[in-house]
């Protein structure tokens, strides 16, 4: 892990070079000060070298001022630096999920997706910067320090850092603890996070059906989750701070003792004893950071942990020898394909097929019954089981999958607004259009009058999930977003089910004008919008029970038959 955390630094190099480079000089101007005040104090004060003496105030004025320049290019570029690494990861876990297979996206939360995505990576970034920086110093501090007390003298500076290996010991004990602290953190502000989106994007069903006191109940208990979570992380840090905390004053007590038994019995001077006693305090400073770097090691690396789990997961991967496919006629066919999302429920089993290119075949049949999932496995957003489909008698494995779905356009029931403007959201159907193609699509989607008639006309802004909208107008786009495309291959997914009845005939108008000339599946619960389908498919839990055209099916007096008469009731 630790090596594709160092990965990243790659494009940053020169300013992470520099940062350290910066973070070394700044280090060695600290180690000056406490030998310069030795030599004031032994010698220039008593033996009155007022030369001496201002020259090297003015060495140590113009170390400041450089130290000044130096502290400034770290704190600013490091931090810019750790910025750019934090780019570069959200950028390749968000490509990284534009790859993930459906099933990834039918587990994992939207907001416990997006907590890993922001704050886990601003944590990862922190670590970035501070962490190298912080052990880096710490080290030359350190190691400074004990050579400047070992010139001074050699023995103090062997019984001071003979505290070091207590703090190691302890440190080490509660790195454990911490990360497993630290991990249940992250797990449970992803599940507030998850929560939080949840509620706020249903507001309106919350408030439709006054469940107000619910939906703070859960949130609550999230919330709650976090919070027990967040004081078990913060008891952890309060044990290991505080206990570093104390051996470092355990190590001020030594130094004062050791160092007074050494300057009463004349092996040290004055000059020496204030020296040492400045160079414990510059000790301590890295003793300190150290403590910082793990705390922020433990909650960047956690964090940097649940990154790589996403960077992990497996993508939707093409066959080896798959091509890309550039023309097609658009005949199906189905051959005894079996599909179940788990172990326990299967939902196609054997299912066979064939639709002929430029025809229309409706799926009907009660819910539950494959229709949706069938349309899901032609685009392959779901692998078949068993079996195989074949478009113009070429098994789809044989495509790659951004080729395949370039050639189908799909209509659903639900459909997705970006938060965006009008033209932003037709123009997803094709990026690269011009601007008279999303007019013309808009046109023919029967939506251009309405557009025109806003404000901004085509960028007018339309809310987020498209909540300034009606639900004709979302599926007017939608429509449009499939005419800018113009694949061969049309999906209509309950279309027009979520509709009152005078607005779905007027999409239904659309939808026909869509399905001209084009391969067209149908997945229908209103059996009035597939009357004139080439052939109808019914398909239950059992798999295909009838299959033929409408007049067919009603002399059959079978389930479609059944059907129709529980419609018209309706």
């Amino acid at each position: 892990m630790i090596r594709r955390f160092l990965r990243y630094y790659k494009p940053v190099k020169k300013v992470f070079i520099t940062d350290m480079i910066c973070a070394f000089t700044v280090s060695l101007c600290d180690l000056f000060y406490p030998m310069i005040t030795r030599n004031i104090i032994n010698d220039y004060v008593p033996n009155q070298n007022f030369r001496l003496l201002i020259t090297w105030l003015i060495i140590l004025a113009i170390i400041y001022i450089l130290k000044l320049g130096l502290n400034y290019f770290i704190t600013y570029y490091g931090h810019v630096m750790g910025v750019t690494m934090q780019a570069n990861m959200r950028k390749d876990v968000f490509e990284h999920l534009q790859d993930l297979p459906f099933v990834f996206f039918d587990e994992n939360k939207t907001g416990t997706l997006t907590s890993r995505i922001i704050n886990d990576l601003m944590e990862v970034s922190e670590l970035a910067h501070h962490g190298p920086e912080d052990l880096f110093i710490s080290i030359v501090m350190i190691l400074g320090s004990f050579i400047m007390l070992g010139y001074i003298n050699l023995p103090l500076a062997i019984i001071v850092f003979s505290v070091i290996p207590f703090i190691v010991i302890f440190a080490m004990k509660k790195r454990i603890k911490m990360s497993k602290a630290f991990m249940e953190t992250r797990v449970t502000i992803g599940e507030v996070n998850a929560n939080l989106e949840n509620s706020i994007s249903g507001i309106r069903v919350s408030k439709a059906f006054n469940n107000k006191d619910n939906e703070i109940d859960k949130f609550e208990k999230n919330n709650n989750a976090f919070q027990k979570a967040r004081k078990k992380a913060y008891k952890v840090m309060a044990e290991f701070s505080s206990g570093t905390n104390f051996i470092i004053d355990v190590l001020n007590v030594v130094v004062l003792s050791a160092g007074g038994i050494f300057f009463f019995k004349g092996i040290i001077n004055f000059g020496d004893f204030t020296a040492f006693l400045l160079y414990i305090g510059m000790f301590t400073t890295p003793i300190k950071r150290l403590v910082n770097f793990v705390e922020q090691y433990q909650s960047g690396i956690t964090g940097f942990k649940r990154f790589t789990d996403i960077m992990d997961s497996k993508l939707e991967e093409d066959e080896p020898n798959a091509t890309d496919i550039t023309e097609v006629e658009g005949s199906i066919k189905f051959d005894n394909v079996t599909f179940s999302y788990n172990e326990n429920t299967e939902i196609l089993k054997n299912i066979s097929f064939d639709i002929e290119k430029g025809t229309t075949v409706a799926f009907v049949g009660p819910s539950g019954g494959g229709k949706t999932t069938l349309c899901h496995l032609i685009p392959r957003f779901y692998e078949v089981e068993q079996g195989d489909i074949y478009i113009d008698n070429i098994n789809i494995k044989n495509f790659t999958r951004s080729s395949l779905r370039k050639h189908i356009g799909i209509v659903q029931q639900d459909v997705f607004i970006f938060a965006g403007t009008i033209y932003e959201n037709i123009l997803c159907g094709k990026y690269g259009a011009t601007k008279e193609e999303v007019i013309d699509a808009a046109k023919r989607a029967n939506i251009h009058d309405f557009i025109i008639q806003m404000p901004e006309g085509y960028d007018t802004y339309v809310g987020e999930r498209g909540v300034k909208l009606s639900g004709g107008q979302k599926q007017r786009i939608s429509i449009a977003r499939v005419f800018l495309k113009n694949p061969p291959i049309l999906i209509l997914d309950e279309a027009t089910s979520a509709l009152d009845n005078a607005t779905e005939v007027l999409i239904q108008k659309s939808l026909d004008e869509l399905s001209e000339g084009r391969t067209t599946i149908i997945v229908a619960h209103r059996l009035s919008t597939i009357k004139n389908a080439d052939e109808i498919i019914v398909i239950t839990n059992n798999g295909i029970e009838e299959r033929g055209n409408h007049e067919e099916l009603i002399l059959y007096n079978g389930i479609y038959a059944s059907l129709l008469n529980v419609n018209k009731n309706q």
